[in-house]
C-alpha cells in the first residue's frame, strides 16, 4: 500500500470519511493552483526569452556647420569679453583665426618675453592681472601680488606672493591693496585680463598711479591678426579681443608714453615705458572714449597693425644696454626724468626686418 493511501484510511479512522473528503477537496484545489500559477510563470518567461530585444534608435548625426555658420553660433555662445578657458556649448569648436596677413614672425611668445623681463630687469616688486593657471606666475622670483577672480593655479611658484580672487576694478578699489609691497612702487606689471579695451585701459590707467620711476608695464594680446581675432565676442582660438584699441588711445592722449609693440605668438605684446604716476589726462578723457573702446563687432584692425609694421623683436628690446641702465638707476633711487634718454634707446630699436614678396 503506498504512503498516500496508508495516511488518507489512517485520517479516515479519526476523523470520519465525510471531514477526509473535504479535505481531499481542499487539497487537491490547493494543488491545481499551484500547478497554474507555476504554469504562467513558465510561459511568462518564455515570452520574455523569445521576445526580441527592441533596437534603440540611431540618432541622425547632424550635419557639420560651415565656417560661417560655426562663427555666428559662437557670436551667439560667449558673452564679450568671456572664453579664455570657458567651456564651449556641445557641439561647438573655437574656429580657426585663417585666414590672416603675412608678418615677420620671431619664436618669441608672452611668456618668452616675461621670462627675458624678469631675467634683465630683477624687478623687486611684481604686479599680474590674469593669472589663469599660474604659468607667467612661475617666472617670478620678487615680491609679487596676482589678481584674478577664478584663478586656477595649477603651477609650482617660487616667489613672495599674494593671490587675490578679486576683478581687477575691486583690487584697485582696496584700501590696502598694496599692502603686500609694504610701500613700495610696481617695478614690472603684467595685463592679462579680461580681453577688452575698456578693461584693459582701466587696468593700465590704475597700474600706473603705482609704478615706479623706471618700471616697465607688458600688456598681452595687443596685436591681433585680422578683425575676427579681434572680435570683442569671441570666435576663434588664439583670440585678442579688442585690446588693440588701447594703442589708439595711448598714441593720441599720451604722446609722453614710451610705446613698443613687440611680435610675439600667437596675438602680439606690449611694452609702455615713460610712466607718470601723477598723469591724470586718461582719467579726464575716460568717459568720452568709452563709445569708442566699445563699439561693438566687428572690429576694424588697421592693415599696417595686423602685418605688425612697426613691430620690435623682444629678443633685440631684451639684449639692449639700454636695460642694464634701467636696473642700476632703479636701484639708485633716479627721478623719472632720469630715464627718458634710455626709453628713447629702446623706441630707436629698429622695426623687424620683412622678406620680400
Amino acid at each position: 500500500m503506498g504512503i498516500r493511501k496508508t495516511v488518507g484510511t489512517g485520517v479516515e479512522r479519526v476523523i470520519g470519511p465525510q471531514r477526509t473528503g473535504r479535505v481531499r477537496d481542499l487539497d487537491a484545489r490547493l494543488r491545481r493552483r499551484l500547478i497554474r500559477t507555476l504554469d504562467v510563470e513558465a510561459r511568462s518567461g518564455a515570452r520574455r526569452q523569445t521576445q526580441p530585444a527592441k533596437k534603440k534608435a540611431k540618432k541622425t548625426p547632424a550635419p557639420p556647420l560651415s565656417r560661417e555658420e560655426l562663427i555666428e553660433r559662437l557670436g551667439r555662445a560667449t558673452p564679450e569679453g568671456l572664453g579664455v578657458g570657458s567651456k564651449l556649448p556641445p557641439g561647438l569648436t573655437w574656429a580657426s583665426p585663417d585666414p590672416f596677413p603675412d608678418y615677420p614672425r620671431t619664436g618669441a611668445t608672452y611668456r618668452t618675453l616675461l621670462a627675458g623681463m624678469h631675467e634683465r630687469l630683477r624687478p623687486r616688486t611684481y604686479l599680474e592681472i590674469g593669472v589663469s593657471t599660474g604659468e607667467s606666475l612661475t617666472l617670478s622670483r620678487a615680491r609679487t601680488i596676482a589678481v584674478d577672480p577664478a584663478y586656477q593655479i595649477t603651477k609650482s611658484l617660487h616667489c613672495d606672493l599674494v593671490a587675490l580672487v578679486e576683478t581687477s576694478d575691486d583690487f584697485f578699489a582696496m584700501p590696502d591693496a598694496f599692502d603686500h609691497f609694504a610701500g613700495a612702487a610696481v617695478d614690472l606689471a603684467f595685463i592679462d585680463g579680461m580681453h577688452l579695451a575698456e578693461y584693459a585701459l582701466r587696468d593700465f590707467m590704475n597700474l600706473e598711479k603705482h609704478m615706479s620711476p623706471g618700471g616697465v608695464v607688458v600688456m598681452d594680446d595687443v596685436i591681433p591678426r585680422n578683425s575676427l581675432e579681434a572680435s570683442r565676442v569671441r570666435r576663434t582660438g588664439p583670440w585678442a579681443g579688442d585690446v588693440f584699441k588701447v594703442h589708439e588711445v595711448l598714441r593720441e592722449h599720451r604722446p609722453d608714453l614710451t610705446l613698443l609693440p613687440l611680435s610675439t605668438e600667437p596675438t602680439g605684446s606690449y611694452m609702455i615705458v615713460g610712466l607718470d604716476p601723477a598723469s591724470t589726462v586718461l582719467d579726464e578723457a575716460y568717459e568720452s572714449l568709452l563709445p569708442f573702446l566699445t563699439s561693438p563687432d566687428p572690429q576694424v584692425v588697421a592693415t599696417d597693425w595686423a602685418e605688425r609694421r612697426a613691430c620690435l623683436d623682444p629678443a633685440a628690446v631684451l639684449g639692449s644696454a639700454a636695460l642694464d641702465e634701467v636696473v642700476r638707476l632703479r636701484d639708485a633711487g633716479a627721478g623719472r626724468e632720469e630715464f627718458s634718454g634710455l626709453w628713447q634707446q629702446l623706441s630707436e630699436i629698429p622695426p623687424l626686418a620683412r622678406t620680400a614678396p
